[in-house]
């Protein structure tokens, strides 16, 4: 007895077409991704513009050297950045939070510069004056930072003069209040990796090159507000 033919879609699957039914699925799973985590990126880097900006340079009968490009983080670099402070032109505002240091301009604007900060437990805030400014200052360690760390700092407790090696930088400004050293500065520092973190003994920390030209801009009496950390 003949038996009518078999619809297609009732006929057995051939093992070539079996084959190819059962690899579909591999083949559709290979052109989708089950990465979870995102790729490993480079670290932006600065524009060849800025990284000039942060050349070597002689200053003072001194070298400055220039600055590692890898030690260069964008948010660093010095900018002309819309004014986040509301502070009258000419004010330095210190944002130890953000590790920024904030020169107000005209309309609304502001230079900003990356600065490292002091250590928790040794941060200044509030308001004060630019008592005086020094180029290559000396340096001397207070006696609170003798009697916490001596071995690092009792060698220095008669002073260290100006210069290259010299933990203050190229520039520093000296902050009072009330007529009174609060022994808080804004200074350069040979350690330009530092920029961006809470490093210091208390003291704002920036590139020699980045303090040299605040140091052009700010006039003694400047006023000054360190924000809260």
């Amino acid at each position: 007895m003949r038996h009518a033919p078999l619809p297609p879609e009732a006929r057995p699957l051939s093992r070539r077409a079996l084959c190819a039914t059962l690899l579909l699925p591999l083949a559709l799973g290979a052109c989708t991704t089950t990465q979870t985590t995102a790729p490993a990126k480079a670290p932006p880097r600065v524009a060849p513009s800025d990284a000039a900006r942060y050349g070597a340079l002689s200053d003072g009968g001194f070298a400055i050297p220039g600055v590692d490009p890898d030690d260069l983080k964008p948010r660093n670099v010095r900018q002309l950045v819309a004014d986040p402070t509301g502070q009258t032109p000419g004010t330095l505002v210190v944002d130890p939070k953000n590790r920024f240091l904030y020169l107000v301009q005209e309309n609304g604007k502001a230079l900003r510069y990356g600065v490292g900060v002091g250590r928790e437990g040794l941060e200044f805030s509030g308001k004060a004056d630019v008592g005086y400014k020094r180029e290559w200052p000396g340096w001397r360690p207070t006696d609170a930072m003798i009697a916490r760390e001596p071995a690092r700092y009792r060698p220095w407790a008669g002073g260290m003069a100006g210069g290259a090696d010299n933990p203050l930088g190229a520039r520093a400004l000296y902050l009072f209040k009330d007529g009174k050293d609060t022994l808080y500065r804004i200074h350069g520092t040979n350690e330009p990796w530092t920029i961006g973190e809470a490093v210091s003994s208390g003291c704002i920390r920036m590139m020699n090159q980045d303090v040299i030209d605040l140091y052009r801009r700010v006039p003694d009496g400047a006023k000054v507000v360190v924000l809260p950390a």
